[in-house]
């Protein structure tokens, strides 16, 4: 092939988005566990942190691999087993399996892998399907009190941050958490479908998950976990409406079991390369995500106390 050709094929390749991710870089193929379904918040994070690691040259080609349930056990069990002394391995996690193992004791352990970087924070926010007959959490709340099996809450897996404010509610206002009806899905697509469909009662997740289904008035927004009012919402707190919920979410990213000192800073250089890359402060914006990165030792410390705050918090509220 002539070479004017060639430069014309791959000219037209890239305007249709066909140019191979190697193109664009000369970095390492980076394989990505998702440990949930697609649709929910760990598959978007990471999806994005690929585009941003592939964008700006950190990476040359991401294969993502999707498996979900048991708050992300699953897909961790198989990133320990299968990944071990990977280099280029990476898996998105965060506050939620933190919360499954907790609750559900698996087998595999998160100190098993490798701590390399939080990513993100955001907290829940609570909505209704827009056709329910309630209309603010303290409708809600009073429906509790006179039933609680008949209040469906539907959200991520069994200890997900969800679940916690649900549990933390019911022990605000007097109710024993064990008798929450807590439907847990095994992604965040799933719940959503499931608000949608009006097959919940109450639906809970990151802001980002609902915000579109928020704004085009197919959910009805009527609580938010953080201390004071998320900048541009008038979603109003727990707390402002007399319960004493306050709890975050965040995501981050983890390496391969048995991989070096250097080969560990080389993956949190990779990443931190991409955070700073205009596509991640897009995926941000869009996603509604706040920024929070913490990597290495800082980030493994982070995470160790998380452990401890949210078995504390778990535990007052009847759920371990």
């Amino acid at each position: 092939m002539r070479r004017d050709t060639f430069l014309k094929t791959l000219a037209a390749l890239a305007a249709t988005g066909a140019l191979p991710m190697a193109a664009h870089a000369a970095g390492p193929n980076v394989k990505m566990m998702l440990p949930a379904n697609p649709g929910g918040g760990w598959d978007t994070t990471g999806r994005a942190l690929g585009k941003s690691l592939i964008e700006s040259g950190a990476a040359s080609t991401v294969m993502f691999d999707n498996k979900g349930g048991a708050a992300g056990a699953i897909g961790l069990a198989q990133f320990v087993n299968g990944s071990k002394g990977d280099p280029n391995a990476m898996m998105v996690m965060g506050a939620v399996m933190l919360g499954g193992i907790i609750t559900g004791k698996p087998p595999v352990n998160l100190s098993q892998a490798t701590p390399l970087a939080r990513l993100t924070s955001e907290y829940n926010v609570f909505v209704l399907p827009a056709n329910s007959p309630f209309k603010t959490m303290g409708d809600v709340v009073a429906q509790l009190k006179k039933d609680p099996g008949s209040v469906k809450w539907g959200g991520g897996s069994r200890g997900s941050t969800e679940h916690i404010a649900a549990a933390m509610l019911a022990r605000e206002v007097g109710v024993d958490p064990s008798k929450i009806n807590y439907v847990a899905f095994r992604g965040g697509g799933e719940a959503t479908a499931a608000i949608l469909g009006g097959n919940v009662t109450v639906g809970g997740s990151g802001l980002s998950e609902f915000s579109e289904y928020i704004n085009t008035g197919k959910m009805r927004a009527i609580a938010v976990t953080s201390a004071a009012r998320l900048k541009g919402s008038d979603i109003p707190t727990m707390k402002e409406q007399g319960f004493n919920v306050e709890i975050g979410n965040w995501r981050g990213v983890y390496g391969a079991p048995g991989i070096t000192p250097d080969q560990r800073k080389a993956l949190i250089d990779m990443i931190v390369k991409a955070t700073k890359h205009a596509s991640w402060a897009e995926a941000l914006k869009k996603n509604d995500w706040t920024p929070a990165l913490l990597t290495g030792a800082e980030f493994e410390k982070f995470v160790d106390d998380e452990f401890a705050s949210l078995r504390a918090t778990m535990a007052k509220s009847g759920m371990i």
